[in-house]
């Protein structure tokens, strides 16, 4: 098995267009489908310990490979039977039925086993599922001491993440040689279980990727606070706010924190607070801005908006600039940090999945666009994409966004590309989360942020 972390993440037309390759490389069909259902069934041999497997299969090549999965744990020795409720649709998936020696259980008659191997429908589903397929399936799952997906869990859209069918989650989804999008996008993703990609030798490549821990490296002997980086982060009406931003800045590893124009005592020392001028904005020691938290939209924050956005420097957008943008653009880096509700009012309804969404609010505004939630997308006007898609849900509390801010300042600061300063900002930001563990508050999450980043490094 392989780890999720930067892998590529492929629509079904490009996994679709991959294993044409393939077969023009000298593949066949029923090899692909060889090699994929014997990679799942030692991953099931393994996960089940000796328990007796049911396998429920579809009409598709998904199909197809729970019956060469089934085959090859009935070689090997192990108890596995098979459900299905449709005949194969596909040549390939057929040749595979053909190839099963066992007895084959209707779907809605099919015994309980303590581990149920679900390859009904792959990544080509697009419509609800049957309510009586539904129902058998649930009953199945909620029957299994183990449930495992082949490629994606029934019931969900592997492009977009969509949710199918009322199910309950899996245990464990085996991804056959990449991430799809449902792997990573809410709420199929919740979905999934532990993801887990098996090698099925095809290869595959895409400009979006998961995201993976930043490689960071420890300041050379040389290094002063200017070199780490200076960020400036501008207040406004609520001091609290910017006063989160700027201590994840520093807890992130920014050697130098300017706080302008935020009266709040509650800070550390290291921190140092002036009253807000466009002039410190412009000093060239600055490495990065960040604006908008707790900055309010009165007609003083507009000014500082205004102020933030001819200095000059890489900047930071988020909160309360969000909304007083208005579409403006600068010639040097911007990183936009929008929630789903903030991302609608900057940029109307965009269509498609999460992923296309936020690649074309970056190809339109030209900023790097942090789209944040469960499944948080990092997307680059050059096309890249990041997902991070395993946000702990304790994050849904104040002031945690105004934290990300800070970190994604803090790496923005030290220089290098600003697209990868966003997606390691939200690793890091999710890492401190998980540390930080259960019932935690902003304020906690900062106090993790050292922590996340000793683990980089």
């Amino acid at each position: 098995m392989i780890r999720l972390d930067g892998l590529p993440i492929v629509t079904t037309e490009q996994m679709r267009a991959a294993e044409a390759q393939a077969i023009a490389a000298g593949a066949t069909v029923d090899g692909l489908m060889a090699r994929a259902g014997e990679a799942v069934a030692e991953q099931v041999r393994r996960l089940a310990a000796g328990a007796e497997v049911l396998v429920v299969c579809g009409p598709g090549n998904n199909g197809g490979d729970g019956y060469v999965a089934a085959a090859a744990l009935k070689r090997a020795g192990h108890s596995v039977r098979v459900a299905c409720f449709s005949e194969p649709r596909t040549a390939a998936a057929g040749a595979a039925r053909a190839r099963w020696t066992g007895a084959i259980e209707p779907l809605s008659e099919a015994m309980l086993a303590p581990v149920l191997l679900d390859a009904m429908f792959g990544v080509g589903l697009t419509r609800e599922l049957d309510k009586g397929v539904t129902g058998s399936l649930r009953r199945l799952i909620e029957g299994a001491r183990l449930s495992i997906a082949v490629d994606v869990p029934s019931g969900v859209s592997s492009d977009d993440g969509a949710s199918l069918a009322d199910l309950p989650p899996v245990d464990v989804t085996l991804a056959l040689g990449a991430p799809k999008p449902a792997h990573v996008l809410q709420p199929a993703a919740q979905r999934c279980g532990a993801v887990r990609v098996l090698d099925i030798r095809v290869a595959v490549e895409g400009s979006v990727r998961v995201a993976a821990a930043p490689r960071l490296t420890r300041p050379v002997p040389e290094a002063h606070k200017y070199s780490r980086g200076l960020v400036a982060v501008v207040g406004g009406a609520m001091p609290g706010a910017a006063a989160l931003t700027a201590t994840a800045a520093a807890r992130s590893g920014a050697g130098y924190v300017l706080l302008l124009g935020s009266a709040t005592d509650r800070l550390p020392h290291a921190i140092v607070r002036r009253r807000f001028s466009a002039e410190a904005l412009g000093d060239e020691r600055v490495g990065a801005v960040v604006i908008g938290p707790g900055l309010g939209r009165e007609d003083q924050a507009k000014g500082r908006l205004d102020a933030a956005l001819a200095c000059g420097r890489p900047l930071v957008i988020d909160g309360d600039a969000l909304h007083l943008l208005d579409g403006r653009k600068v010639d040097g880096p911007m990183i936009v940090t929008p929630h789903a509700g903030e991302f609608t009012a900057m940029f109307g309804e965009i269509g498609g999945s999460k992923i296309e969404q936020a690649h074309e609010a970056a190809r339109r505004s030209g900023a790097i666009v942090v789209f944040k939630g469960a499944d948080t997308v990092i997307a680059a006007p050059d096309g890249r994409v990041v997902v991070q898609p395993d946000g702990p849900a304790w994050l849904s509390t104040a002031g945690t966004g105004d934290v990300l801010a800070g970190v994604i300042g803090a790496r923005l600061a030290a220089g290098g590309d600003p697209f990868e300063a966003a997606a390691d900002g939200a690793w890091l930001h999710a890492e401190a989360a998980r540390l930080a563990g259960p019932a935690f508050m902003a304020d906690d999450l900062a106090a993790h942020l050292p922590v996340a980043i000793g683990r980089c490094l």
